[in-house]
């Protein structure tokens, strides 16, 4: 009997990091769930593979509404049969701002999209993964250096990065008993429309304003195919990839 082809699920997929890894898998023989909030940047991005058609599906969710998300990993497993592999990828920056001038509004909607978006897809892939058979999969949480060390006026989406961490752990460990990895990829500085302003110039922790260095986002579609290409048996349970001259040891 012929081994079940590996599906994975990538939220985030019509633009930066998210599409950068969505064609990384499709190149690597993977069935791949483009999901996204738009559908015309998640087509760009299945057509742009180079794939067959029937290789990637395009699904709009949008990760702060449980119903979305559930709708995603369900149509996944129904269409595709089961569900190998999520990338945890979907996030917001939101507005830089001094900490005291920080709305109540702005905060949540950094810690919905950030946060609970991610605890949302993983619960239901990790459902899928405890339920299917075989059994077991892996999570990839797109965590960020700020998980270990904040930029000035970013608090929220700092707070959201430190507690990646901590929900990556806890899947981490409740997946055990049922082959489910998880691990976290911590990135600084990939160049894409998100950090397009690194480039320009950024607010410092000694206040001044500088630009910095970036590196090609096709390095952090390594790293995660890497992660992603592991046997079960084997997990990454953080990695830090960076753009090597970056502001990041040693910062402040």
């Amino acid at each position: 009997m012929n081994a079940p082809e590996r599906v994975a699920v990538v939220t985030g997929a019509g633009s930066g990091i998210g599409r950068q890894v969505a064609l990384s898998l499709l190149a690597g023989s993977w069935l791949v769930v483009l999901a996204g909030r738009r559908d015309e940047p998640l087509r760009e991005t299945l057509a742009g593979s180079g794939a067959a058609a029937d290789r990637g599906m395009v699904i709009k969710c949008d990760v702060t509404d449980p119903s979305s998300v559930k709708r995603l990993f369900s149509q996944a497993r129904d269409d595709l049969g089961r569900i190998d592999f999520l990338f945890n990828n979907a996030g917001i920056f939101g507005r830089s701002a001094p900490f005291e001038d920080f709305e109540l509004s702005e905060w949540e909607a950094v810690v919905s999209t950030n946060l609970t978006g991610a605890f949302l897809c993983a619960r239901e892939a990790f459902r899928v993964m405890k339920d299917q058979q075989p059994q077991g999969g892996r999570i990839v949480n797109n965590g960020s250096i700020s998980a270990h060390a904040p930029r000035p006026r970013a608090a929220a989406y700092t707070a959201t990065k430190h507690a990646m961490t901590g929900l990556t752990k806890s899947i981490a460990l409740e997946g055990r008993p049922y082959d489910i990895a998880c691990g976290q990829i911590d990135v600084g500085n990939a160049a894409t429309e998100m950090t397009a302003v690194m480039t320009q110039g950024v607010l410092q922790a000694d206040g001044t304003v500088n630009a910095e260095p970036v590196m090609a986002a096709r390095h952090v579609a390594d790293a995660v195919m890497y992660m992603a290409e592991l046997p079960l048996e084997a997990n990454v349970q953080s990695m830090t990839v960076m753009a090597t001259k970056m502001p990041y040891v040693g910062r402040g």
